[in-house]
């Protein structure tokens, strides 16, 4: 079992002539582990579990009631496992295990499908969009991803290319007057660049706006609306700016289309934050450059956790560090103050959300410190892992994504809220009814 960072790789050895004793040194908490077999070249069994002595229990103990069961006891000789905590750290785990003994072959033992993503066809002399499966690295700029599903990618598709007058042929044009045209054509849905209905430059132009449209989720049109009905409303031309407003409400149906993690691939970065299988701690994970890096630990020994059932005040959801610092009386009482020193009261101290902030800055700079490009295999399955996670209902996705803003930074601040908010659904699950 490969070394990773996080918990301890732990392994123990199993004999089937008493395995009863080496089942009852294993921890009965969720790990990913592997099986062993007596020869090196024996490849090892790997599985991830909530409960490991449990799983173990049923692959290593026969049992007469269930003859039919996987039974592995006789071909193992080496158990390893290491504790993880959360799933989203297991499948990233396994993967990486399943990854190095199989190569490609890893996706399909995941059942892990390649996502969608809308990809821009900018070096066709009259550029489209298609949906793909599979972009290569060197198309990163021009995909647009990765969708919950590919009819989900076509539907997007589908609704952005009403907004304009872009090509949805897929021929080879070679625009000449003579050129029948299409239905597209005759609805005015395209510019028709097949029988020279537009210049090349006027067809570059359409094509420049979907691009940016594609780029911004949509942002680059509904900024341009918003400020022509703006205008239109300041000079009084009502009409005006109710047709552009019903333009706006048209483009922001097409945008909700499209959630926050759809953006160009080689710019797709995110914070994943989930619960560390070590107390104390959240495990932090960085999706960028195409693969997923971690876990990594975020301390949060001092930090003020919310508690979520006891409705507090958003001051006291704020991610500070909980730091004695000396009372200070006013200055006409200082005689009266006792020889022995100040008193000590637990205040927030403002310098403890800059150490925080700190603190999480050296854990985003440790992760983002690998340079090396993934293989394709590495990049589709961790493409596939983070979209599996993010499409999932919001009720049984556990854990939370952080992105960084316009100018590409991360916001420790937001980051540091989600944080809190990990750590106090982990301290509730953690507690007894």
């Amino acid at each position: 079992m490969g070394a990773a960072a996080g918990s301890a790789i732990q392994s123990i050895a199993f004999d089937p002539a008493d395995a009863r004793s080496a089942l009852l040194e294993l921890p009965q908490r969720p790990a990913v582990f592997a099986l062993y077999g007596a020869e090196a070249k024996d490849e090892p069994y790997i599985g991830r579990t909530p409960n490991l002595r449990g799983r173990l229990e049923r692959l290593l103990q026969p049992s007469p009631k269930h003859p039919r069961r996987l039974q592995l006891a006789g071909r193992v000789r080496r158990i390893a496992w290491r504790l993880t905590g959360s799933e989203f750290e297991s499948l990233l785990i396994q993967f990486s295990l399943l990854e190095e003994i199989y190569g490609p072959k890893s996706l399909e033992r995941m059942h892990l499908r390649a996502p969608a993503f809308i990809r821009y066809l900018g070096g066709n002399p009259y550029p489209r969009i298609v949906v793909t499966n599979k972009p290569s690295q060197r198309e990163a700029d021009s995909a647009y991803g990765p969708f919950a599903s590919r009819a989900a990618a076509e539907r997007f598709s589908e609704e952005a290319l009403k907004l304009f007058l872009l090509r949805r042929c897929t021929d080879d044009l070679d625009p000449n007057p003579s050129h029948p045209g299409c239905v597209y054509s005759e609805m005015k849905m395209c510019l028709a660049p097949c029988y020279k209905g537009c210049t090349d430059e006027r067809y570059a132009e359409e094509a420049a706006a979907v691009r940016d449209f594609l780029a911004t989720r949509g942002e680059s049109k509904l900024v341009a609306l918003r400020t022509q009905r703006e205008q239109a409303s300041t000079n009084l031309e009502f009409e005006s700016a109710a047709a552009l407003h019903a333009q706006v409400q048209r483009v922001e149906g097409v945008r909700a289309l499209a959630p926050e993690l759809v953006q160009p691939l080689s710019k797709l970065r995110g914070v994943i934050l989930q619960t560390s299988a070590a107390p104390d701690e959240v495990a932090v994970f960085l999706f960028e450059n195409g693969r997923l890096r971690g876990p990594a630990a975020f301390s949060t020994l001092g930090m003020r956790i919310q508690n979520e059932r006891s409705g507090s005040s958003s001051l006291f959801a704020q991610p500070m560090t909980i730091e004695p610092v000396p009372e200070q009386p006013p200055l006409g009482d200082l005689a009266s103050q006792p020889a022995t020193g100040a008193t000590l009261i637990e205040t927030p101290a403002k310098a403890a959300r800059s150490l925080l902030e700190a603190r999480l800055e050296s854990v985003l700079a440790a992760l983002s410190a690998s340079v090396e490009a993934p293989s394709p295999t590495i990049r589709q399955g961790h493409l596939a892992l983070l979209k599996r996670w993010y499409y999932r209902p919001e009720v049984r996705r556990v854990g939370e994504i952080c992105f960084p803003d316009a100018e590409g930074h991360w916001p420790l601040k937001s980051i540091l809220r989600s944080v809190g908010r990990v750590a106090a659904k982990s301290l509730a699950a953690a507690k007894p009814e």
